[in-house]
């Protein structure tokens, strides 16, 4: 761990937006005296020079604190309830340990995410697994671990459960709740189209199947309506759809509030979105059940930024400054169509004079990070920041055109530590062990 210290100011000088731009960066970033953008007191260039790029940078002073709006602002509404990482929006290690260490439960969605809770020390009781589409296989692991809960999402998983369980085991049920979210098409779970879960005719006679199943704890139903959501009453209408299935024990209602991304957002805060929910809770839900919640982007994706060296510019048709990344590892603008919002991190009080094209490395037109990005004139060495990028960025990461993973770093108070390692191309190519020793048997021979 490495001690940095910086003078952090948030200035909003003329000819830029950085007035605006606070509200997409880490909470604890700002501006040193030499024009540099530092997060958790380090200036960006020094961070740069210690791990290279890209890198995905944690602001981790912020992220607890928005782990704890979550935690304390639902049990100071409804102290019966519980928040649950979603933890596909950041399934690292690191990030488990935190959610750990801030009194999360988490909730998985295969056996790959499971194994990285398990090797933070997240407790399997406060695990609870996820997917449409479970496999033996992975619900044997979790079974013989201790997993908390398994959300059932189809009467073949029940059928699977059947033949598997050796001791009881709790159990949620997932419904379509029936509300079409308003977000991207590739993000909305919750619709009656929906391949996630059963709707509520076929959910009443899996919650029969359950309750007669001797190791079948039956506690509850779970929804999901969707992601990157900025209207909360779409949460309230989905309290009181889920209300329709029963008197139950418990109610899990999902997560999928949305982040402020661009200037032109505006994201809910955690409090109104928690007053939504309970308000709808307390006209809908019994007294006393248990309420759950599920925030995975709303949790990290502030917190994280990502750094990239900037290799060349090129004033033709556009101007186009293009970085040592792309789309291998920023692949939710290709998918979802998400607007980011950059900076020239090592020049960021400089007068931004130019709209730009700013493009990744990888042999696709569509790999536009930022369309119309405004910077400084850009010249090779700068650094680019990309702001909000914590949530599915590394879960999304790849290796078109043999690109390697970005390292991963957490910052707080002037400290930095490696949290996830670079991808080497010794990493690469121990997957394609079998056709390199198999192609050097050959050449021996021959």
């Amino acid at each position: 761990m490495v001690q940095h210290t910086a003078t952090t100011l948030r200035p909003a000088p003329e000819g830029t937006r950085l007035g605006e731009l606070w509200d997409v960066l880490p909470e604890e970033s700002g501006v040193d005296a030499n024009g540099v953008l530092t997060i958790g007191g380090i200036p960006v260039t020094e961070l740069a020079a210690q791990y290279g790029t890209p890198l995905h940078i944690f602001d981790e002073v912020g992220l607890r604190r928005q782990i704890r709006r979550f935690v304390d602002g639902l049990a100071e509404r409804w102290p019966n309830s519980e928040v649950l990482f979603a933890s596909k929006s950041l399934p690292v290690v690191g990030m488990y340990r935190v959610a750990k260490e801030e009194g999360l439960s988490v909730d998985i969605a295969g056996g790959g995410e499971l194994q990285l809770a398990l090797a933070a020390g997240v407790d399997p009781a406060k695990l609870h697994f996820h997917g449409n589409a479970k496999s033996d296989a992975e619900l044997e692991m979790a079974l013989s671990v201790g997993i908390g809960a398994i959300i059932v999402d189809n009467e073949d998983e029940l059928d699977r459960l059947e033949r598997l369980l050796t001791k009881p085991q709790a159990l949620l049920l997932r419904v379509i709740p029936g509300v079409e979210a308003e977000t991207h098409a590739s993000q909305a779970t919750g619709g009656a189209k929906s391949k996630f879960g059963l709707p509520m005719d076929q959910a009443l006679r899996a919650i029969e199947r359950m309750n007669a199943h001797p190791l079948m704890e039956f506690e509850g139903v779970h929804l999901h309506i969707g992601s990157q959501i900025l209207n909360t009453r779409q949460f309230a209408e989905a309290v009181e759809k889920i209300s329709t299935a029963g008197t139950f024990a418990t109610y899990d209602v999902g997560g999928g509030l949305g982040v402020k991304y661009t200037y032109a957002d505006e994201a809910p805060t955690v409090d109104a979105y928690l007053d939504e929910i309970v308000a709808a809770a307390r006209e809908h839900l019994p007294e006393g059940a248990r309420i759950m919640i599920e925030p995975g982007r709303s949790i990290v994706a502030r917190a994280g930024v990502t750094l990239y060296d900037v290799l060349s510019v090129k004033r033709t048709g556009n101007t186009f400054v293009a970085v040592n990344g792309g789309m291998a590892d920023m692949l939710d603008v290709a998918l979802t169509d998400q607007r980011f919002e950059a900076v020239l991190a090592n020049r960021v009080t400089e007068p931004w004079t130019e709209s730009v094209q700013l493009v990744g490395r990888q042999c696709e037109s569509g790999d536009l990070l930022v369309d119309g990005a405004e910077l400084p004139a850009a010249r090779t060495g700068d650094l680019v920041v990309l702001a909000t990028t914590g949530a599915y960025s590394y879960t999304l990461a790849n290796n078109y055109n043999g690109a390697l993973r970005p390292a991963i770093v957490f910052v707080g108070e002037g400290e930095s530590r490696l949290v996830a390692r670079r991808e080497t191309y010794e990493d690469l190519l121990r997957l394609h062990a079998p056709a390199i020793e198999a192609a050097a048997a050959a050449d021996a021979r021959a």
